[in-house]
């Protein structure tokens, strides 16, 4: 897969914004704040970038999967 590269794109500097705070997000906070669809792939880009990111799936009130994300290290800021 080609990834972008995070110093040229808006899509993934959105995403490191929501990320940016070292704390859980869930995947619907991800697309609503960072105005993306496919979470999966701009996690996986932003990887790719270098970001070290956790994820975790936890079942929410009405027992339904939900995966949260969480960033550790940011991405590379050339790359």
């Amino acid at each position: 897969m080609n990834h972008a590269r995070f110093a040229t794109s808006a899509r993934l500097k959105r995403v490191h914004k929501v990320l940016a705070d070292g704390r859980w997000h869930s995947t619907w906070e991800i697309m609503t704040r960072g105005k993306v669809c496919a979470v999966s792939a701009v996690i996986a880009e932003l990887r790719a970038n270098g970001a070290r990111i956790e994820c975790e799936q936890r079942i929410g009130n009405e027992g339904q999967r939900v995966w949260y994300y969480r960033m550790t290290k940011g991405p590379r800021q050339d790359g």
